[in-house]
């Protein structure tokens, strides 16, 4: 059974207020991909609501974007009545778009936008989720602020599902070393032909005001629909081939 992060780490959370007055203060939507207007929800995390997004929501419209909050006022918990607000909320936006949404969920949202897309796939083009737990959900230093929240414990949840199964979408998972809240083993979900984790550094809380996290979700959004690939951070290319070329020359070739 994983461990919550060490209070060492939680205390770092405060960093959060320091990360939040970068991003408000540089914006570097200029440099990232434009988007092909199709819709986008978030969905906050726990004890969030749209107001905590609104920032990213903003750099997101402002890259070419149709994106929606998750309209539900603060988010308390995995609960049935959410969830169906949630897919008829996607099924809205998804038939007025005329085309499939992408999902992205900081936190707990990560479980929602995942346990909707379990539940009609047919709308959903992609979900990218931030600190976002997979399995155990004890492994966080949250979870008895959920219980005293919740009329359920927060390894019994109100909904038939196996948190474990991935939704049949691309998912791309990012990950901080640095999470005060949730154990970082508990948001890997390793990377497979269609699912990846990405590692970056920052606060759990700070994560929906992260640079590091706009460039990933612009590079995300911006995908061809259909045509999804692996991550490839800045750089990695010119890294690649450096590599190859100095493989070939130590062997002759």
């Amino acid at each position: 059974m994983a461990e919550p992060p060490p209070w060492s780490k939680y205390l770092g959370e405060i960093r959060s207020v320091a990360e939040l007055a970068k991003f408000a203060i540089s914006d570097t939507t200029p440099e990232l991909p434009d988007g092909d207007g199709h819709p986008v929800i978030v969905y906050p995390g726990f004890l969030g609501s749209d107001i905590n997004t609104y920032m990213l929501r903003n750099r997101l419209r402002a890259l070419g974007y149709d994106v929606h909050g998750w309209e539900q006022g603060q988010n308390l918990g995995l609960q049935r009545n959410e969830l169906s607000e949630a897919r008829s909320q996607l099924i809205r936006v998804c038939q007025d778009a005329g085309r499939p949404a992408s999902l992205f969920g900081w936190s707990l949202g990560g479980l929602i936008a995942r346990e909707v897309a379990k539940r009609r796939p047919d709308c959903v083009r992609q979900i990218i989720t931030a600190g976002t737990p997979c399995r155990d959900l004890r492994a966080t230093n949250a979870w008895k602020t959920y219980e005293r929240v919740n009329d359920h414990p927060v390894d019994d949840v109100p909904l038939d599902t196996d948190f474990d199964e991935l939704p049949p979408v691309p998912v791309t998972a990012i990950i901080s070393g640095d999470d005060g809240i949730v154990a970082r083993n508990c948001m890997d979900i390793g990377c497979g032909t269609r699912h990846e984790s990405i590692e970056i550094t920052g606060t759990h809380v700070g994560l929906v005001w992260s640079h590091a996290v706009l460039d990933i979700l612009a590079d995300r959004l911006a995908q061809p629909e259909g045509r999804w690939t692996p991550y490839a951070a800045p750089g990695m290319e010119e890294r690649d081939a450096a590599g190859d070329a100095s493989r070939d020359d130590a062997s002759g070739t």
